[in-house]
């Protein structure tokens, strides 16, 4: 038996593939979507592109408190450039005027930028704007810990657990179990194996008698 969650995303999908996907009057129906994505950490970029699409064509429509979650759902695909996307559906006079809309800017900025500790110590000042959103810390965990897989080859257990927002060093551990880190007694973490990734190849090409010797008459 299908989920709440899935029988409404089968439902809103029939309404994005029809004409009604610019009727306003289906708001209500897409809004109440997005509060199921909230809570069940769900994820439905077409359908919240969808809502900011009829927002900025239907103004008198605009939701704070909507636009505000769907932000920080986008936040949660990075590195994917879903925030990007609903970034450029809002208004500017929204970004600048609304204080929710432009603190999560902000944050999504320190992201997209790799200031993570910035991020962390902006996200305690405004835990309001994420709070009741499922998973989202852990996604951007995810996000921190796959820039770091790319980035680095080791590092510093404090550091981190410093760009994991880990004050308390309760996370570092469990993310390096996920991605299969190792540290050693002086606190460094293996990130990368370098001599596993870059092995020397001996290439050997084979040349027969024939080809030199075509090789050498055309030269002479």
């Amino acid at each position: 038996m299908a989920s709440s969650f899935e029988q409404m995303r089968a439902n809103v999908g029939k309404l994005l593939r029809g004409i009604d996907r610019y009727n306003p009057e289906n708001l209500a129906t897409l809004e109440r979507y997005v509060e199921t994505q909230v809570k069940e950490n769900a994820y439905d970029l077409e359908a919240n592109l969808a809502i900011l699409k009829l927002y900025r064509f239907n103004p008198a429509y605009f939701q704070v408190t909507v636009t505000s979650q769907i932000l920080p759902k986008a936040l949660t695909n990075l590195p994917h450039t879903d925030f990007t996307l609903c970034k450029c559906m809002i208004d500017q006079t929204h970004q600048q005027e609304e204080r929710p809309i432009r603190q999560i800017l902000y944050l999504g900025n320190l992201l997209e930028t790799c200031h993570f500790q910035s991020f962390w110590s902006s996200l305690e000042e405004n835990r309001e704007f994420i709070d009741g959103i499922t998973g989202f810390e852990d996604s951007v965990r995810k996000f921190i810990c796959h820039v770091v897989g790319i980035t680095y080859q080791n590092i510093e257990h404090r550091l981190l657990a410093e760009m994991l927002g880990d004050p308390l060093d309760t996370q570092v551990k469990v993310w390096m179990s996920k991605y299969g880190w190792t540290e050693n007694e002086e606190g460094q973490i293996f990130i990368f194996n370098q001599e596993e990734s870059v092995k020397p190849k001996n290439i050997v090409e084979k040349i027969d008698f024939e080809s030199v010797s075509s090789i050498m008459a055309t030269s002479q």
